[in-house]
């Protein structure tokens, strides 16, 4: 019932809100900031156009995390200085953008990503996207909302793209067609990354990872060779449980095993909680009208006191370069940015303040056919601390485990050399020694 006792129809509502993909874009204005959800949850069908209005507009830029494109509006350097691409994870498109002089890099923890940019500038538009709307007015936020409500919350103007071919899901997803401004319609599917087969490296370290990973632990895991060869050599555990940034379809496997069953979760006991998913369709057809499966803003989901309250909570994440103290570097090659700091430290520093908690960093120990070692003396000149080394209790290699919690400078260095590939460990002894490292 509505005011008065009238009966709301948001049949009409939504009819009134509904224009096209140009007249959604003619809304656009020169200096205006563009928030567009994360990875799958962005507004594909506006942004393939926005580089359509670039004669009519100067200075806007686009915020995202996980860019998927790639759009012409920040891949063709004629359009500098009428767009600006912003991201807090880059991906290659966001590189390639980077490297053109359109695109540039927002460091935060994924947990801050909302609370940070708010504190600094509030955007005046958001493109967000959603499943249609249901008999009470509410569309799904579907596959994410890392940020996107946060900031829907405080944008001037709100356009959602909607589609069939995104999945209903639940937890803090809902959102009204009332505080909804423009409504676009597509049939577009939602973007799929496609499981990546892990090597025989990648197998390796699943094993000892599963190792570390006892019955009735609570688990994050992240896209990749690693995070699937660890998901396969779980098989033999019981009752994990899901707290984690990113759904992924290992945790549907998993699943189905019989492995997940969140019966342990001391928060949330019975569900996975996530803030966004990414994968294939299997995976988005596993979270449609799926109740066990639910969505929290990162402020929630990602917050270390929130994550520490899981009971023997498992953070598993993945490393480009470890120095022989355990410091690492997750983001970037040198000073130049590969991807983003995301949700790692939030995980890490989480699994230390559960009981039973353990932060996990998994790499291998070569690149490049062996011609570089990932474990090295000191990050390489200007590469950023993703990960602190208080914040690491394993490091795990093809070549074994190296323990650090609670470790000394000279333990660490030892257990950390033991696993570096074989050719360079002679060479990272005597580098310690001439640094004075330990």
């Amino acid at each position: 019932m509505g005011i008065g006792g009238r009966t709301v129809d948001f049949q009409a509502m939504y009819k009134d809100k509904l224009i096209t993909i140009d007249q959604a874009l003619g809304l656009i204005k020169s200096d205006d900031e563009i928030v567009v959800g994360v990875g799958p949850s962005e507004a594909s069908a506006l942004l393939e156009k926005l580089h359509t209005i670039s004669d009519r507009v100067q200075n806007v830029t686009v915020i995202s995390c996980l860019p998927m494109g790639p759009y012409e509006f920040c891949s063709d350097a004629k359009y500098k200085g009428r767009f600006f691409h912003e991201s807090s994870f880059f991906t290659a498109n966001a590189r390639a953008a980077r490297d053109i002089g359109m695109a540039s890099y927002i460091p935060t923890h994924l947990h801050a990503v909302a609370t940070k940019r708010l504190g600094f500038r509030k955007p005046r538009v958001v493109f967000g996207t959603a499943s249609p709307m249901d008999r009470w007015g509410n569309m799904s936020l579907s596959l994410g909302v890392t940020y996107e409500k946060d900031f829907m919350e405080h944008a001037d103007l709100v356009i959602m793209e909607v589609s069939s071919r995104y999945p209903v899901t639940y937890g803090d997803t809902l959102l009204n067609i009332r505080d909804v401004d423009y409504v676009v319609e597509t049939d577009r599917m939602p973007p799929e990354l496609h499981v990546t087969k892990p090597s025989e490296k990648d197998l390796i370290i699943g094993e000892y990872i599963s190792e570390l990973v006892e019955d009735g632990s609570t688990i994050q895991l992240g896209i990749g060779g690693i995070p699937n060869a660890v998901a396969q050599a779980l098989y033999n555990k019981k009752d994990l449980g899901v707290h984690t940034e990113m759904f992924t379809d290992s945790m549907v496997d998993l699943y189905e095993a019989g492995v997940i069953t969140g019966s342990k979760k001391t928060l949330h006991p019975g569900k996975m909680v996530g803030t966004f998913a990414f994968g294939t369709r299997r995976l988005y057809d596993f979270l449609d009208g799926n109740p066990m499966c639910e969505f929290y803003r990162a402020g929630y989901v990602n917050n270390p006191f929130v994550i520490g309250q899981n009971h023997k909570m498992v953070s598993i994440n993945t490393s480009l370069q470890v120095d022989v103290t355990g410091q690492c570097c997750s983001e970037a090659l040198g000073t130049r940015q590969y991807s983003g700091a995301g949700g790692q430290t939030d995980t890490a520093v989480g699994a230390q303040l559960s009981e039973g908690g353990k932060s996990i960093i998994a790499l291998h120990s070569t690149v490049k056919n062996d011609t570089i070692s990932t474990i090295v003396p000191t990050l390489t000149l200007g590469a950023p601390v993703t990960l602190t080394r208080m914040d690491v209790d394993y490091v795990v290699t093809e070549y074994g485990v190296a323990a650090l919690r609670g470790r000394s400078i000279r333990d660490r260095v030892r257990n950390l050399i033991a696993v570096a590939h074989p050719d360079f460990r002679a060479e990272l002894r005597a580098q310690v020694e001439r640094l004075q490292i330990c």
